[in-house]
């Protein structure tokens, strides 16, 4: 007769367990949310302004800083594809890609530690990002940029969050490396060991 073999429990869907998690995690989503809401926040007024005062192609400056026209300047143009005009014609991947970007800031961030200021900050950078285009491909299917500087692709606000936040994450994984072989090269000098007291020291003292 076969022995009878151990049910195992089935993981059931857990409001409780979720409202709880939350709960605990309260501030850090507070803080992701209030650095990328006002970076997306930004992103999407910018990206009105052009809109609606500058016709697609055409480039703009206030006067006082028409000096600046061969170098940077203001171009309403739109991008189809990935940061900085790469990869056009692909909507819908990139859409794609955003929300499981968005999802996994989402899972990850309250899971690094808090005293890690470099990566939190990459990752709040990355997720605004990521947010700012994302509300451009899900209402126009298209995202607006207007930074145009040299011959560089033409960028947005979102864009440029992103590129920084990589910069911060790479700095940062830069300064703990360095500070973790400080700490590795010093070598604990060795206490010298005091001499024992003779027989006769310790019965005189």
């Amino acid at each position: 007769m076969e022995s009878p073999q151990p049910t195992v429990p089935v993981k059931r869907f857990n409001v409780g367990a979720i409202f709880n998690y939350l709960k605990d995690h309260a501030m850090d989503y507070l803080i992701l949310f209030l650095i990328a809401g006002i970076i997306i926040g930004f992103d999407q007024w910018t990206k009105a302004l052009v809109r609606a005062n500058i016709p697609l192609g055409t480039e703009w400056l206030p006067g006082w800083l028409s000096w600046l026209m061969p170098y940077a300047r203001i171009r309403h143009w739109y991008n189809s594809g990935a940061a900085f005009g790469i990869f056009q014609n692909g909507n819908l991947v990139f859409t794609t890609l955003a929300i499981i970007v968005i999802l996994l800031e989402l899972y990850y961030y309250p899971r690094t530690e808090r005293n890690d200021w470099w990566l939190r900050a990459a990752m709040a950078l990355q997720f605004a990002g990521a947010g700012g285009n994302l509300v451009d491909r899900l209402y126009f299917k298209q995202v607006t940029d207007f930074i145009s500087v040299g011959n560089f692709a033409i960028f947005n606000v979102a864009d440029a969050s992103i590129s920084v936040g990589v910069v911060v994450l790479l700095l940062g994984v830069w300064l703990k490396e360095r500070s973790e072989k400080k700490r590795a090269g010093k070598v604990a000098l060795p206490q010298e060991e005091l001499p024992v007291p003779g027989k006769d020291e310790a019965q005189g003292g």
